[in-house]
């Protein structure tokens, strides 16, 4: 799934009970980003854009007993807002509880 800046691959797993119910991982590439501080910073932002929404998400993989692997995999050539970032975030988290 996208959302332009950022597009959004998950993989439901088998995991232990006490396992959380979601693992992420954050994808800037550096045919984008050539500096390492652009790179850092569109992570945080992702970071902290999955941060405030966990919940959605998190809360539909609990009442369904499931556990999913998460990949955020940045998209564009130039940096966004921070506000920008979470609305793509949360939108991308909300279609992926709906698809479950």
């Amino acid at each position: 799934m996208a959302a332009y800046p950022v597009r959004a691959v998950f993989l439901d797993i088998q995991a232990e009970e006490d396992a959380p119910p979601i693992q992420i991982l954050i994808s800037v590439p550096k045919r984008y980003h050539k500096r390492a501080v652009d790179r850092n910073r569109v992570k945080r932002q992702v970071r902290e854009a999955y941060r405030r929404n966990k919940a959605i998400l998190a809360d539909a993989l609990m009442a369904r007993q499931r556990h999913m692997v998460v990949a955020f995999i940045w998209i564009a050539d130039e940096l966004c807002t921070s506000s920008r970032v979470e609305r793509r975030v949360k939108d991308l988290l909300l279609r992926i509880s709906e698809s479950l």
